[in-house]
C-alpha cells in the first residue's frame, strides 16, 4: 500500500476534528470578534464531563452526549453572562487576556475535581477499521471525523438558514444596525459562546475516544490556533479547510521529518505554519482583509 495516500486520508481524517473546534473559535469572533483562548479547556471539561456521566452514572453514550451538550451549553452563557458581558465595550486585547484567565481558572478547577491522572476513554464507536483499498481508515479517527462532520454541518445550516443564524451573522457584521433592526446583540453573544463551548466540547470527546483524556487535553486549542489562522478567522469554510491542511501536514512531518530530526515535528508543524500566514497572508486562505480608511 503507497504511504502517500494513507498519510492523505488519514490527515483528512484528523483534519476534521480539528475544524470542528476552529468553528467554536470562528463563532464567537465573527460574532464578538474575540479571540476566545479558553477553547481547550472547554474541550477538556465537556470530555471529562462525558466520561463521568458514563462511567459513574453508567450512562449510555447518546445520554452522556445530551448531558455535556446541555452541560456546555450552560457553561457558554454563564460565562458570557457573568464574565464577559461586563467587558463589552471594552479594548478587544483587555477581553483576549481575559479568556486567557479564564483558561486558567477552568484548568484549575478542572485539576480539583478530577486529579491529573491520564484516562482513558469508554468506548463509543465500533472498533472496526474502514479499509478504502488504498489506506485504511483507524476506527477512532473514521468515527471521529463522522461525528464531526455531522456538528459542523448542523452548526453551519444553523449559521446559514435560520433566523438565529440570520441575526448572529447581522450582528457580525455591525452591531449597532442588529440592534436597530431589533436583535438582541446580548442574546446572539450568548448563543455564540454556547455554541462554541458545545462544538469545543465535542471535539473533546472525540479526541478522547482516541488518545485519552487528560487535564492537558486542552492543549490541542492551542494547535488550532493555526487553522483558523489558516483558514481565516471570520471563515467557517476556512475552519474546515485549514483543518484537513494541518492535519495532513501533521502527518506529513510525522513521517518524513522525524526519522531525521529525532522526533516532536509533528508538534511543531502548526505552529510553523501559524507564523509563515501571519507573516504572509494574516487574514487567512478566505479570511477578509480590514481596509482602514484615516
Amino acid at each position: 500500500m503507497d504511504i502517500i495516500p494513507q498519510i492523505i486520508v488519514s490527515g483528512i481524517a484528523a483534519g476534521g476534528v480539528y475544524g470542528l473546534i476552529a468553528l467554536g473559535f470562528v463563532l464567537i469572533y465573527k460574532a464578538t470578534s474575540i479571540l476566545n483562548l479558553a477553547t481547550g479547556e472547554f474541550m477538556t471539561l465537556g470530555a471529562f464531563v462525558c466520561f463521568t456521566v458514563m462511567t459513574a452514572a453508567g450512562a449510555p453514550f447518546p445520554v452522556s452526549l445530551l448531558a455535556t451538550i446541555g452541560f456546555a451549553a450552560l457553561l457558554g452563557v454563564v460565562l458570557e453572562r457573568v464574565i464577559l458581558r461586563p467587558l463589552i465595550g471594552e479594548p478587544i486585547i483587555s477581553v483576549i487576556m481575559v479568556t486567557i484567565g479564564l483558561a486558567s481558572i477552568l484548568r484549575g478547577l478542572t485539576y480539583m475535581i478530577w486529579s491529573p491522572e491520564y484516562r482513558a476513554f469508554p468506548p463509543i464507536f465500533p472498533p472496526e477499521p474502514l479499509d478504502l483499498g488504498f489506506a485504511i481508515v483507524p476506527s477512532g479517527l473514521l468515527w471521529g471525523f463522522a461525528f464531526a462532520a455531522v456538528c459542523t454541518a448542523i452548526f453551519t445550516c444553523i449559521f446559514r438558514y435560520t433566523r438565529t443564524g440570520l441575526a448572529m451573522r447581522a450582528t457580525a457584521s455591525n452591531q449597532q444596525a442588529a440592534l436597530s433592526m431589533g436583535i438582541s446583540v446580548k442574546s446572539v453573544f450568548a448563543l455564540s459562546w454556547s455554541f462554541a463551548a458545545i462544538t469545543a466540547a465535542m471535539g473533546g470527546i472525540i479526541i478522547g475516544n482516541i488518545s485519552g483524556i487528560s487535564i492537558h487535553l486542552g492543549t490541542i486549542g492551542l494547535k488550532v490556533l493555526s487553522v483558523i489562522i489558516l483558514g481565516g478567522l471570520d471563515s467557517i469554510i476556512g475552519a474546515i479547510v485549514g483543518g484537513f491542511i494541518i492535519g495532513i501536514l501533521e502527518n506529513l512531518a510525522g513521517v518524513f521529518l522525524d526519522p531525521y530530526l529525532g522526533g516532536g515535528t509533528k508538534e511543531v508543524v502548526p505552529f510553523i505554519v501559524l507564523v509563515v500566514i501571519i507573516m504572509i497572508r494574516p487574514y487567512g486562505i478566505f479570511g477578509k482583509p480590514i481596509i482602514e480608511r484615516v
